[in-house]
């Protein structure tokens, strides 16, 4: 209990952990609720009105914008503002599960391209545990000289990967990108490979190598072969499976 109230109370983070926690449950609920309804089972359906149907990217939207004002207004303390967390982690649950359709303009939830969603939520999720797991180096007080130093070690490590995670991503590897932000010497470890062939990297530095595009792609081949599978079972797994392509049709559910 002491670390949560120096760590999570006391910085004001609770409101961040509210949201979090609203965010991941809505996420998860939405799908289990979407996936009963494309299966036909339980007491769910879709919603409808004048014969639009209402897709939940839009309860979303004015949940996220309601609980973003409010947190605004209400500051880092108080129950105003841990309910208007609460209230936009729910909105954002909803607007980020239907992110492909947003990015698509177009009703791809369960087709292959509405797996941008699913990544969309663990990256969103994990960039928000890492500013509650990680130390916060202003907003607590009374710290001995041992904390302070460690304090100031973390912040120097987060920044650290942190530049590391921006090269990382120039060479267009996102996931190591945003998973070395949360863990030490990954994004190192992918800043110093090859960039990607498709890369803002690879186009800028790559231009005159052919050795190194050529290397770049037969090394994107392989890991794309390699992983390809296990990345699908697990989008498949979070979020269910895409329809087969025959079975597509306008409707979503």
């Amino acid at each position: 209990m002491g670390w949560f109230e120096r760590n999570i109370v006391e910085p004001g983070k609770l409101p961040l952990l509210l949201a979090l926690i609203s965010f991941v449950l809505t996420f998860l609920i939405t799908r289990v609720i979407t996936r009963l309804i494309r299966a036909g089972k339980g007491p769910f359906g879709n919603v409808s009105s004048g014969g639009v149907h209402v897709h939940h990217v839009v309860p979303g939207v004015i949940l996220t914008i309601v609980g973003g004002f409010g947190a605004v207004a209400g500051g880092q303390y108080g129950f105003g503002s841990a309910l208007a967390a609460v209230a936009f982690g729910i909105g954002a649950g909803l607007v980020l599960d239907e992110f492909a359709l947003v990015l698509h303009l177009a009703d791809v939830y369960w087709t292959p391209d509405g797996r941008k969603s699913v990544e969309m939520v663990v990256l969103t999720a994990s960039l928000v545990g890492l500013l509650l797991i990680g130390f916060s180096p202003l907003g607590v007080n009374d710290l001995n000289e041992d904390q302070e130093q460690n304090r100031a070690v973390a912040l120097v490590t987060v920044l650290a990967n942190f530049l590391f995670a921006l090269i990382a991503l120039f060479k267009g590897k996102v996931r190591l990108a945003v998973l070395g932000v949360i863990i030490p010497l990954v994004a190192l470890v992918a800043a110093l490979r090859l960039a990607r062939p498709t890369s803002p990297w690879a186009k800028r530095f790559y231009r005159n190598r052919p050795r190194a595009r050529a290397r770049s792609a037969l090394r994107s081949y392989r890991h794309d072969r390699r992983w390809v599978t296990p990345s699908r079972a697990f989008h498949d797994w979070l979020g269910g499976a895409p329809d087969p392509e025959p079975a597509r049709s306008l409707e979503r559910r």
